[in-house]
């Protein structure tokens, strides 16, 4: 039944798998790289491709957090009328030009892929007891301590390192999300590579690969691209700079001084004119 259900996919994907075969071919046969290199480069063409959909998925979602005190408001005001709430959520979204459903593009054009990596390492690789490799240097194209790419690492270290780079690629985007879904986030890696821990070794080459790529470009775009939030002014309300400052403390002593010297001239008044009504008592008397 579950040979059934993985050949009915494999017929369904059969034109990306052709795509990617001859991609992962031309790497291999033209180039002259071993396989698993092979899948690498493959992974980095297919993502650079990709790049400009990843772009635009981080401008949808930056857009959407800016809507967010509006949508808080259009939420509050029909709190109780879950319709007129949709009403106004949409031309909310209409008037400002925002697809709530743009940051799933990308999401949704990987996944095919994924499942095309998939099928073809398995049709190169063959399955155990089903298939023969169809290129039996396949199965010896690996490195290290994954040789074999159509099948599983019996020592786990790829898949966990399928979860540490996908966690670090995500580290870098939870600084724009709500608190509350950050851990959900950091728990997406965990869950996503105990579901491809007996994936063949060769699916983990792809993903480990597709995590460096994110990784490096939610770096570029989160400090040097869309992503990154504009620098604020760092001057809190009230909040003295350091030049006010600076300048409150050179002139503080001046002011100190011409207190003291306004006080002093004060007391020297004072003191004349004590003077004065002590003369003019005296001759009072006499």
């Amino acid at each position: 039944m579950i040979n059934a259900i993985a050949d009915f996919f494999q017929n369904l994907f059969s034109p990306v798998v052709s795509i990617l075969g001859q991609v992962l071919l031309f790497f291999h046969q033209t180039v002259g790289a071993p396989w698993w290199l092979s899948i690498a480069m493959l992974t980095i063409v297919v993502r650079g491709l990709l790049f400009p959909l990843t772009v635009k998925q981080v401008k949808s979602m930056r857009a959407v957090q800016d809507l967010k005190p509006d949508m808080d408001k259009v939420r509050a005001q029909y709190q109780n009328n879950p319709q007129k709430q949709r009403e106004e959520m949409a031309k909310l979204y209409q008037d400002r030009g925002v697809n709530p459903l743009g940051g799933c593009l990308p999401i949704l054009i990987q996944m095919p892929i994924f499942i095309g990596i998939f099928y073809v390492i398995r049709l190169f690789g063959g399955t155990p007891g089903r298939t023969e490799p169809k290129y039996p240097s396949f199965v010896d194209g690996g490195i290290l301590w994954f040789k074999d790419l159509s099948q599983s690492d019996p020592t786990y270290i790829l898949p966990i390192l399928s979860a540490i780079t996908m966690l670090a690629a995500t580290e870098i985007t939870l600084k724009n999300v709500d608190p509350q879904q950050r851990w959900l986030m950091r728990l997406l890696p965990v869950g996503f590579t105990a579901f491809l821990l007996s994936f063949p070794a060769g699916l983990f080459v792809y993903w480990i690969t597709s995590n460096l790529v994110t990784l490096v470009q939610n770096y570029a775009i989160y400090h040097h691209g869309p992503g990154r939030r504009p620098a604020a002014d760092g001057k809190a309300p009230g909040k003295p700079t350091a030049q006010s400052t600076s300048a409150d403390v050179h002139s503080k002593p001046d002011a100190d001084r011409n207190g003291q010297s306004q006080n002093g001239s004060n007391e020297d008044a004072m003191a004349r004119a004590a003077k004065v009504a002590k003369r003019k008592r005296r001759k009072k008397k006499k």
